[in-house]
């Protein structure tokens, strides 16, 4: 019994050392800030980076018609690098001369259509396609770009079986495209970048459309959305990435002799009320977001002009009445004294000069598109095409090697001559857009009829 003080004396120092361990904890996630919107000065070149919904030219250029209207004032280049076909991996063969080319100050990134290989989830596709766009967001970072990676759009099965036959090898491919995006948006996250969900209301809109209409598609042959569904998808972009206020503002109280105008984004001049008749001029620092016809359903589903392209005019104390608008001396409308003081939205009148100034930029940028782009990105897989068959030749280890080099480095040499000639075209019509855009003083008048 000697030696228990001895034993409870250790057992006692002992005690304290052993209720202070803790067992290690693991160190909290470091957390990036998003990146925040888009905001391109003067010079700056957005570049779209993709596969075949890109090489459509469509989205791209109504994000185009968005800065073109928005921004009048600042010289922005827009490049559209998209190529039909193409994966993660082919994206990253042509890298340095379709996007570190440009030096741009951000590429969006719309890849993942065709990494999934229109099948059902397979695990090492994806390990693929992550690790192909881990080397595109790594190859943007290190040029000192801004990556805005944006998810697969949608894959309307419906509208593949819809054609009838046997029923397609891709009836669940839309599932598998949401996990990739869902993917795709935590590694958004890690980097701190900002993100924008193509996916969601591209499903969304067409599920809503489909209580009314059991067979109705943005997307007619399952993969490649028509002018409606890139509608929704520029909206995606600027919904996301963009900051947006109103294109204008106006807001006037009617007091004989004296009127009290406000604007913004925007000012007013030489204001006057007299017997029924209030004349001003307005001049805007922008143009409303204007497209070409054939979006109209899509600018509806998405409310865009209310949403990205407010052009409001208010104005209060008139006497009862209605009252004719004339700008620059064409009515574009009559409204009643309670409609002209609730605020009336000019945006998608296309009787205003600005909506026709508008829809002239849209026009040249259509064309623009048509006749220059277009054909550039049909160059691009067509070079990707000629890549492709003198790597088989070469792997094939025939005699006819060099004469397949020779052959293609003459076709490479045309093919850069050509590109050069739709680049010279494309700056032509950028130049005209930038005459085109820049907003002009308007002569207002609000005259009673009756």
């Amino acid at each position: 019994m000697k030696y228990l003080p001895s034993l409870l004396a250790l057992t006692f120092l002992a005690a304290p050392v052993w209720a202070d361990e803790k067992p290690a904890q693991p160190a909290p996630p470091q957390f990036k800030t998003l990146t925040p919107a888009i905001e391109l000065a003067d010079g700056d070149t957005l570049v779209f980076l993709g596969d075949s919904i890109t090489h459509q030219c469509l989205y791209t250029q109504y994000v185009e018609d968005f800065f073109y209207t928005r921004y009048p004032q600042k010289r922005l280049h827009f490049h559209n690098a998209g190529v039909g076909g193409d994966r993660a991996a082919d994206a990253l063969t042509r890298f340095d001369e379709d996007v570190a080319a440009y030096k741009p100050k951000y590429v969006t990134i719309l890849l993942g259509m065709n990494d999934g290989a229109y099948r059902d989830f397979d695990k090492a596709t994806f390990d693929t396609y992550q690790a192909g766009i881990n080397s595109v967001l790594d190859r943007i970072a290190a040029l000192g770009a801004t990556a805005v990676p944006m998810t697969p759009t949608m894959h309307d099965a419906r509208a593949a079986r819809a054609k009838g036959g046997a029923e397609p090898r891709d009836t669940y491919y839309n599932g598998v495209l949401s996990l990739y995006g869902a993917w795709l948006r935590e590694q958004a996250q890690v980097r701190g970048l900002g993100f924008v969900d193509m996916w969601s209301p591209l499903n969304t809109l067409t599920l809503n459309k489909r209580k009314a209409d059991a067979n109705w598609t943005m997307i007619k042959d399952a993969v490649h959305p028509g002018p409606v569904g890139q509608t929704v998808m520029a909206a995606a972009i600027i919904d996301d990435m963009v900051k947006r206020g109103p294109v204008s503002r106006i807001d006037i109280d009617a007091i004989a002799g004296a009127p009290l105008a406000k604007a913004v984004n925007s000012k007013v001049d030489g204001a006057a009320f007299a017997e029924g008749r209030l004349t001003f001029t307005h001049t805007a620092k922008s143009l409303p977001w204007v497209l070409p016809v054939d979006t109209a359903e899509g600018q509806e589903l998405t409310k865009l002009g209310h949403k990205f392209s407010a052009e409001k005019l208010t104005v209060r104390q008139l006497p009862a009445g209605t009252y004719a608008l004339k700008i620059d001396g064409a009515e574009v409308g009559q409204y009643t004294q309670a409609q002209l003081a609730t605020g009336i939205e000019l945006q998608g009148n296309d009787k205003t000069p600005q909506y026709q100034q508008a829809l002239a930029v849209a026009t040249l940028n259509k064309q623009r598109n048509d006749t220059a782009y277009r054909p550039l990105r049909d160059q691009c897989g067509a070079l990707k095409g000629k890549r492709r068959d003198l790597k088989k030749a070469i792997d094939a280890d025939g005699d006819q090697i060099e004469a397949k080099k020779a052959e293609f480095e003459t076709w490479y040499a045309g093919q850069k001559t050509k590109v050069a000639e739709l680049l010279a075209l494309a700056k032509t019509l950028e130049d005209q857009i930038y005459q085109a855009n820049q907003p002009k003083p308007r002569s207002y008048e609000l005259a009673l009829v009756k």
